[in-house]
Formats: structure tokens, sequence, C-alpha cells
């Protein structure tokens, strides 16, 4: 009987590839249990420094003679990757220095940082210890903290023209994030937790230790004979990783296997990353002034993740956010790209339909309030431009957003600048110049007051050799369209499989 023949051997065949199919994915599993088993085995055995080159070679090229900057507490982690990367300058013709943040929050904080730089002194390793002045919030300390740190480290970085800090976030740490992130409800991105390296305005952020346990940096230092800070909250329960990190203790969570999972979001990560990036280029313009054009037609042709993302990605350069929308609110918006009228805000940008096509700008309400231009400083405005003044500066000037009242007052001494190609809702949140007398300059509509700058000390009109010059005006959002992305380290590692 043919058919009965026929699905007999189909049935055969199928067997077959189903056993097929459980002996690959059986040993994949071993392989993935025997990586485990020896990470474990690895895990109290201290960091050689043939290790640690290759750490830091997946997060280089880096320069000749590199000085490299450390984030160090005086916990375990940092004070054990402030000693490896000081012998991995030291194989480079470089030298490594310690940063440490007195955040002021604690009264003993300022004699462990300077215990830490009597630890340091000895191996050669420089120290400079950083405060965080001023009153401290009721709430959200830890974040504010974190900013002030980062805020401080980056700004010491810029001054001392050190281009990457070395932070000590390990797989534990990247797996408590990862649970965080996941308890906030963070889509694909945030569940990709920390990138090994990220670029910011200031300085790189670089993370060598994102795939190594705690336990072995605990043993390096014990081989080191090096003592460490306990950090009292870090038993905290008060603060959700304390709480995370004892949940995944008493669950028997490994580490590894979240730090796993992370580093799997990551991959699709930087795969939508580099479409996203494709589609910006060819369907969005980015002005110099802080606006950008929208391409509608190419969005929607997108795939919706694909295009989700690039939009997100726009309206957060605009707005100069640290953070894009949340999800559900950029889906509305995107949701109405190709509809033929469109008037939104959302993170602090307006978005608006001129002209067929889309214009993301900065909102005109929420801009910083009237900031003192002082000679030869460097700020940062609105969280969007770089700003620094020149050596003439005039007294009582200062710099804030141009306003619809600054827009008036200088179309009508100047006509022309209705035709600037800087369409007119982005014009009121251009920053300009201002003294008592009214406005100064707004550089991007190449507009300064005529007959000069400051007004004369005997009040007899103004001076054409003086005022506010301006040296430079540059366009720089904390996240960009064009910044680096989501970075995942090179090398091979159990996190992978």
């Amino acid at each position: 009987d043919f058919p009965k023949i026929s699905a007999g051997i189909r049935n055969t065949v199928k067997r077959e590839k189903q056993k097929k199919q459980l002996s690959v994915m059986a040993a994949r599993l071993a392989d993935t249990r025997l990586a485990e088993t020896r990470l474990a085995d690895q895990a109290a055995q201290p960091l050689n420094d043939d290790v640690f080159d290759g750490l830091m070679a997946d997060l280089g090229p880096f320069e000749s003679r590199p000085h490299l900057a450390v984030a160090v507490s005086g916990g375990a982690d940092s004070l054990c990757l402030a000693i490896l990367a000081a012998r991995w300058a030291a194989r480079h013709a470089g030298r490594v220095t310690a940063l440490s943040v007195d955040h002021g929050l604690r009264a003993e904080a300022g004699i462990e940082a300077r215990r830490v730089g009597d630890w340091l002194k000895p191996k050669g390793i420089g120290h400079r210890i950083l405060s965080w002045p001023g009153p401290k919030p009721v709430t959200g300390v830890q974040a504010a903290a974190r900013a002030a740190r980062y805020r401080l480290m980056g700004g010491w970085c810029r001054q001392a023209g050190v281009l990457h800090l070395a932070l000590a976030h390990t797989l534990d740490d990247q797996a408590e994030t990862f649970f965080l992130r996941l308890g906030a409800g963070s889509g694909p991105d945030g569940l990709a937790a920390m990138a090994a390296v990220r670029e910011t305005a200031d300085v790189r952020l670089l993370r060598p230790l994102l795939g190594v346990g705690k336990a072995a940096l605990l043993a390096t230092l014990e081989a080191e004979g090096q003592e460490w800070i306990e950090d009292p909250s870090n038993r905290d329960r008060a603060f959700a990783r304390v709480r995370v990190r004892r949940a995944m203790a008493e669950g028997g969570l490994k580490a590894s296997s979240v730090a796993r999972a992370a580093h799997r979001f990551g991959r699709a990560r930087v795969a939508l990353e580099a479409a996203a990036s494709a589609l910006l280029a060819r369907a969005v313009w980015v002005h110099p002034a802080g606006h950008a054009w929208l391409e509608p037609k190419e969005f929607m042709a997108a795939p919706d993740d694909v295009s989700l993302r690039a939009l997100g990605r726009v309206v957060t350069a605009v707005g100069g956010r640290e953070h894009g929308p949340r999800v559900e609110k950029l889906e509305r918006l995107h949701g109405e790209l190709g509809a033929g009228t469109l008037a939104r805000t959302l993170s602090g940008s307006r978005i608006i339909t001129a002209g067929g096509k889309v214009l993301a700008c900065r909102e005109a309400r929420g801009l910083p309030g009237a900031l003192a231009a002082r000679p030869g400083e460097r700020v940062i405005w609105d969280r969007r431009f770089v700003v620094r003044f020149g050596n003439k500066v005039c007294g009582g000037s200062y710099l804030r957003g141009l306003g619809r009242k600054g827009w008036s007052e200088i179309v009508q001494i100047r006509p022309d600048l209705r035709l600037s190609s800087i369409p007119g809702p982005a014009r009121a949140s251009l920053p300009a110049v201002f003294d008592d007398d009214g406005v100064v300059s707004v550089p991007h509509l190449g507009f300064r007051r005529q007959n000069g700058g400051c007004r004369r000390q005997d009040g007899a009109g103004f001076d054409p050799d003086s005022g506010p010059e301006i040296a430079e005006m540059r366009f720089c959002p904390p996240n960009s369209l064009s910044s680096a992305g989501f970075f995942l380290r090179n090398g091979p590692d159990i996190l992978s499989l």
C-alpha cells in the first residue's frame, strides 16, 4: 500500500530530524553548562595582566602613552580596577589618575577618600578628590549623587585633556541593572543594561570589567595584600539595587545567566541602532541651530521598530534630553507622521508639518533662565549648545533664549531676518546674548547689535570694538543623532553562548 509506506517514511524522517535537533540542542546546553562551570571555577582566581590586556584591547584603540582616569570609591571593585589599569598603562608608557568623589553625604567620606590616596601613592598612582558642594536632595539621593559624580569626573577629564574614564562595573552589576530595568518596565534597549563603552561630550566611559565577577576582583586584591573599604549603603535595603542583589542570591539566580540575557538584548539593540542610523542618514537633515527636518514617507516605509527608534533619537536630540520619551507617547506621534497636519509636543520638542515635511524643533517653553556671560567661560546651555565666551564680554550681559519678544526686537532692526533659513517655530528657542539695552547678538541668525556691543562708560553710544564675543557656539545635545550607539565587547566570552 503506497500511501501507508509513504506515510511511514515521512514519519521516520521526521523522527530522525527531531532526534538530530534534540542532539544539537543538548550539545549547546552542555557547552553552556561547561562554560558556566569553568567560569565558576575561575571566579575566585585573581585576574592577571594578560587577561586585563585582553579586556582593554576590546575597548580600544588608545593613543600612544595613554592617560587613563579611573573612578575609585575605595571599594574592592574600583580599587582593583585602578591597580590593574595602572599596570596596563605602564606597559603602554602611559599613566593613570584615580578620581574619588566626596559627595558630602557621610561624615567619614572625606577620610575614606584620603585613605584611598594613601593606598595608591606607593603604587605610583596619582589621586584627585573631587567634592560635591551645595545642599543635597532629600529624595532620589543615589541618582543625584551618581549624576554629580559623572559631572565632576567628566569635567575634570575635560580640563585635564584625559580621553578615557574607566568605571568598575562588573558582571554582577550588569545582572542587577537588568532586573532593575525589567522592574521599571524597560523595553529591549533598557534590558541591554550597560554598554562596554559610552561616548559623552567630555570623555569616553570604559567598563573593562563588565564580564568579570566580583569574586575574581576580591581574589585579586587579596593576592595583592590590598585592603578596601566596605560602603555601608551596599547593605542598606532602602536601596532597590541592594534588594535586587539579595533577591538574586535567595532565588539562586546566577549573575552570569542574567548578564547573558542582557548581552543578547544588547546584540538586538546594536542591530536596530544600525538600521535606525541608516534611516536617519537618508531621511533627516539637522541644522546647526538645533532643529531637524524629517521626510515622513521614508519613516513610514521603514519597519516600525526601526522608524520608532529613529524618531525617538530625533526628538531626544532636538529636545536636549538625557533619555528618550516613553514608548506609548512615541508610538502615538509615530502614528501621526503620515497625517496631513501634525502639531505635537514631546520631550521638550515641537513636531509640526511644514511644506510637505516634518519639522522638529525645541519648544519655546521650559528654556533656562538668564545665565551671566563671563570672559572665557565655557557652558552647556539648555543641554543643547556648547557655548564659550571670548575675552570681550560686556558687563551685565547674559545668555538666554531669544523668545518671541527678542525676535520682534531684532526683526524691526533687520527685516531681512524674516528670510532666514531658520524656520519661524525654531527661532524663539535660539540662544541669544542680552544686556540691559536688549538683544546684543544671535549668532545663528547672524545678528549683532548695530554700532557695536557694550555701551560706553560715558553713556555716549556703543563701543564697536567691544561686546560679548562668542568664541564657540555648537549644537551638542547629550544624545546626538550621530552618537556611537550601544557598544558590546568584541572578545568572545561566556555571554555570547
